[in-house]
């Protein structure tokens, strides 16, 4: 026995060494006539043998360290307290995510312009989580390619405007609701599908639509992107310096105030929150309607809700359909933000930090994926000096969590009926 851990644990090491190439950075290099081998510094070189030998030793000794892993949550004093009554639990995440709300209000004008652009990026990933966490946190399904209906939300606006000259508060509600018909008809072709499968198929589907971007030069400008996205207005007022629209007015000459380019970032700020909070309430409604309980009854056990008379067809299609909806509203307010996009902001990465934001907050749980995407977003811009790291850093991260707390930072509490037993 003590043979195999010691062959595992030195296969583990040599695969970390072997993953660790890359950080290398070995590259040949014309010195005059001559030609030497570069790489990164020593430090980089050090760092790598330490990591292989830390895996050497936690697989040796893995046993020892997941028993003390385990105990852990029994060092918390409240452990052992008796479960939160369900009444009671809703009204303090209500209260809760209403005083989440109301700070939220008043942060624009406490913080500076880059702390609010960057508030803004994290209502759009809340948005895209919340429409995530319909398809996997509550009906069950494994959807890889979320970002393809991020990147329809995106485009139709993109391009009703370049075309067609259409407003973002028209674009809004077409982006969403052109991203939920993509999602039904993604829905058909997997209805039969669960698992690996699934996301197999989910995964494809992404990058068939990343692809399409990027050939499709005529209409969607391939990898040039599509740039000069109108931002929002407010009743005809423009946030620029100047208007660009005949017929609008400017939001500083209206009010007779200084210009400010904080304005346009404060004003997008809080068309995301709103955005956010809608989709929060919509989202919560649901899953208190029979609609939300046919979801959860699918993911627990597909069978038993088919025998109960539940349509495998109805559920699988409306979760798909209600979280790409979402995600259209999430890509539509990206392009407004960014005024520019291209099919290199809706790669897999995006999809697969969605997805670790839903399972990092807990499957189902809404505060729960709200606090894990203000998490994800906000703690990589306070340790640029790890950027290089980042994705290292977070695969770590999520690994510990899996182990220490695979059910999310919190989880869902569902009501449990125990039977006594009658002898």
């Amino acid at each position: 026995m003590a043979a195999n851990n010691i062959r595992h644990a030195l296969f583990c090491a040599i695969v970390t060494l072997i993953i660790s190439f890359p950080i290398l950075g070995l590259s040949l290099e014309a010195k005059g006539v001559n030609i030497t081998l570069s790489g990164a510094k020593t430090s980089t070189y050090v760092a790598i043998v330490l990591a292989a030998v830390a895996v050497f030793v936690f697989q040796i000794f893995r046993d020892t360290f997941m028993g003390a892993l385990g105990k852990l949550p029994n060092l918390n004093p409240l452990a052992g307290r008796e479960p939160m009554e369900q009444n009671k639990r809703v009204k303090l995440e209500s209260w809760l995510l209403t005083g989440i709300v109301v700070f939220a209000l008043f942060w624009p004008f406490l913080v500076s312009r880059g702390s609010v652009d960057l508030a803004t990026l994290v209502l759009i990933y809340i948005m895209l989580a919340l429409g995530l966490n319909v398809v996997v946190g509550l009906a069950g399904l494994l959807d890889l390619g979320y970002v393809a209906f991020y990147a329809v939300g995106a485009y139709t606006f993109a391009l009703l405007s370049q075309y067609t000259g259409i407003s973002f508060w028209m674009a809004l509600p077409i982006g969403a609701l052109l991203a939920g018909l993509t999602g039904m008809i993604l829905g058909f072709p997997v209805l039969r599908l669960r698992g690996d499968y699934l996301a197999i198929v989910t995964l494809g589907f992404g990058e068939i639509i990343r692809i399409l971007l990027n050939n499709w030069t005529t209409l969607t400008g391939g990898p040039n992107g599509i740039g000069g996205i109108p931002e929002p207005t407010l009743f005809g007022m423009e946030f620029g310096r100047r208007v660009k629209e005949e017929g609008n007015t400017s939001f500083h000459e209206t009010f007779g105030i200084a210009y400010s380019g904080e304005h346009k970032v404060i004003f997008l700020y809080l068309i995301a929150l709103v955005l956010a909070v809608i989709t929060a309430l919509i989202i919560r409604r649901f899953m208190r309607m029979p609609v939300g309980r046919a979801w959860e009854a699918l993911r627990e056990d597909e069978i038993a809700a088919r025998s109960l008379g539940l349509s495998r067809t109805a559920v699988k299609l409306s979760a798909f359909t209600i979280g790409a909806f979402f995600a259209g509203f999430a890509g539509t307010v990206f392009a407004s933000k960014q005024g520019f996009i291209s099919p290199e902001s809706f790669v897999f990465l995006e999809s697969a930090i969605i997805l670790a934001i839903v399972v990092l907050g807990g499957m189902g749980s809404q505060l729960g994926v709200i606090l894990a995407a203000i998490a994800v977003t906000i703690l990589p811009e306070l340790a640029r000096e790890f950027s290089e790291y980042r994705m290292l850093i977070f695969g770590a991260a999520m690994v510990l969590m899996m182990v220490w707390r695979p059910q999310g930072l919190l989880p869902v509490r569902r009501v449990q009926i125990t039977l006594n037993k009658q002898g």
